[in-house]
């Protein structure tokens, strides 16, 4: 099945998606540079996403919200 997701490409060439990906092994990929720069709430949130992670991952905060699975 072919997905479309949208990203954050850096200067550097870095590849950021903005959203989870769940697949199984290798695939191949196409990227598209597109001309306008990324929505500045987009992008503010791949900032802070590893330094928040930390605090995503804990198993207290798997206990507090579990009663919303």
């Amino acid at each position: 099945m072919i997905q479309t997701l949208e990203a954050i490409v850096n200067e550097s060439g870095q590849v950021r998606l903005t959203q989870p990906l769940d697949i199984k092994g290798w695939h191949r990929a196409l990227v598209t540079i597109l001309e306008e720069p990324p929505a500045e709430a987009v992008e503010a949130a791949l900032l802070s996403e590893s330094s928040l992670a930390a605090d995503w991952e804990r198993p207290e905060e798997d206990e507090a919200w579990s009663h919303l699975q």
